[in-house]
C-alpha cells in the first residue's frame, strides 16, 4: 500500500511541474498623459510691438508702437481680454506724424493643438481710439500663439479696426501684433 501511495503521489508531483506555465502579470503598463499647456482658468500678459496701416482721421497712412494686455481663459477654448496700444501714425500723404492709442477689449476663441504646443484663435470685440480724433470702435481678427514653454509663448495676431463718427472719416485700419505672452 505504502508502494502505492508513493507511486500515486511521484504521478501527481510530475503531472504538476509540467503544467506550470510562466508567471504572468496583471498588470498594465500606462503611458503618462502628456499635459497640455493651454488651460482652464489661465491668465495671460501680453508685451508686443504693434504696428498700423490703414485710414485714420480722413488720413491713409502706417505707424509703429507698443502693446500691453491681459487675457483670462474661462475654459481651454473661451477668454476674454483687454490690450492698449500707443504709437505714432504717418500719413503717407502731407506732413507730421502723430500719436494714438487704442484701447481694445474681445471675446477670444481658442482651438488648442496641445500636441503642437499650438492655439490658432479668433478675437471680436471693440474699444475707443484716441489721437486727433477720437472715436469708438469695433474689431475682429485672428492669431496664432505657440507655447516653447509650460508658461511662455509667442504670438502673433492682427485685427481689423473699423468705425464711423469721426469727425474727419471713418477708422479703417489694420492692427498687426507680434510679441511675446506669459501664463499662470
Amino acid at each position: 500500500m505504502n508502494r502505492t501511495l508513493s507511486l500515486i503521489a511521484l504521478v501527481l508531483a510530475t503531472a504538476a511541474t509540467s503544467f506550470a506555465g510562466q508567471a504572468v502579470s496583471c498588470k498594465k503598463v500606462v503611458a503618462p498623459a502628456e499635459e497640455c499647456r493651454f488651460r482652464a482658468n489661465e491668465w495671460q500678459v501680453d508685451a508686443a510691438v504693434v504696428g498700423a496701416g490703414g485710414n485714420y482721421n480722413g488720413k491713409s497712412g502706417g505707424g509703429v508702437g507698443g502693446n500691453l494686455g491681459i487675457n483670462y481663459f474661462f475654459t481651454q477654448y473661451i477668454g476674454i481680454g483687454v490690450d492698449n496700444s500707443v504709437g505714432g501714425f504717418w500719413p503717407w500723404s502731407g506732413a507730421g506724424a502723430v500719436g494714438v492709442d487704442s484701447l481694445q477689449a474681445d471675446l477670444l476663441l481658442r482651438y488648442p493643438i496641445c500636441s503642437w504646443n499650438l492655439a490658432p484663435y479668433l478675437m471680436v470685440g471693440g474699444g475707443a481710439t484716441w489721437g486727433p480724433a477720437s472715436q469708438g470702435d469695433g474689431n475682429v481678427g485672428g492669431g496664432l500663439e505657440w507655447r516653447f514653454a509650460q508658461n511662455v509663448g509667442l504670438f502673433a495676431d492682427c485685427r481689423w479696426l473699423y468705425g464711423t463718427g469721426a469727425p474727419n472719416g471713418n477708422l479703417s485700419m489694420a492692427l498687426p501684433r507680434v510679441g511675446l505672452r506669459f501664463n499662470f
